[in-house]
């Protein structure tokens, strides 16, 4: 991701990573990975604009104020905090094989969800084992970092994981509204009427498909069975497009 074109938003300011106590700050000194990226990767020179976020929404607006090797020092023009959104969208994903839970973690930071919950369940060919769960959960999180400052958010989204069925359907007990992605349904997502405020909890299964005992469980406890359109999505696609049909049809997408 680092060094690709900005295809959308090129003049808004890129944004960058840093503790919520140095943005209260009048200048911030960026070094590390950061400092790294912003001096070799983005090039900023002085005179330049960048956001810095904590990634919980406080965002200093920033001018560059010196480069050198690994390290850009800015100075703080304005600080501002930016609400979390409403309403809240959470996707359930269930686990794919090989780096393609990264891929769907990056496109839906990229659309706007505000939660990933990496789902195991019964049909998923990967498995998160105990050993090696912690590692995968990191990368999904490190990728959310990253996509989230690609798309200029002043949040990143929370990912968590991996959950089973029980402590889904507790999730979809408490959500506003909870939705089972399901090609054959016969209500469309795009005609549900969506909550303005709460947590809207979307649920993708694996490429196997979700199994019957783990459909009976989450619709018992409240999800609504819905299709996306026409054709079946992959898992690791279906996820960014329910997000954007969603927030298309919310006030988050004005």
């Amino acid at each position: 991701m680092d060094g690709a074109p900005e295809a959308q938003g090129s003049t808004r300011p890129p944004v960058f990573l840093a503790d919520r106590a140095d943005l209260g700050r009048g200048s911030i000194v960026l070094s590390g990975p950061e400092g790294r990226h912003a001096a070799t990767v983005r090039r900023l020179t002085a005179g330049e604009r960048a956001d810095v976020t904590d990634g919980a929404g406080m965002i200093a607006e920033c001018v560059v104020t010196g480069v050198r090797p690994g390290v850009v020092e800015l100075a703080v023009l304005a600080t501002r905090a930016e609400p979390a959104a409403e309403p809240r969208l959470v996707v359930v994903q269930a686990i794919p094989k090989g780096d393609r839970g990264e891929l769907a973690v990056e496109i839906m930071t990229e659309v706007g969800v505000d939660a990933v919950v990496a789902w195991q369940a019964e049909r998923c060919v990967a498995r998160w084992r105990a050993d090696r769960a912690g590692k995968a959960l990191a990368r999904w999180q490190a990728t959310a970092r990253e996509a989230a400052k690609q798309a200029r958010r002043a949040w990143i989204p929370e990912v968590t994981g991996p959950e089973a069925t029980p402590a889904i359907a507790r999730r979809v007990g408490a959500a506003a509204l909870a939705v089972l992605l399901d090609p054959g349904a016969l209500a469309a997502l795009g005609r549900i009427r969506l909550p303005d405020r709460g947590e809207i909890v979307v649920i993708v299964g694996p490429e196997g498909g979700v199994s019957p005992a783990e459909a009976d469980a989450l619709t018992r406890a409240g999800a609504v069975a819905a299709r996306l359109g026409p054709t079946v999505l992959r898992s690791s696609s279906a996820g960014a497009v329910a997000a954007a049909v969603a927030l298309a049809r919310s006030a988050r997408w004005p």
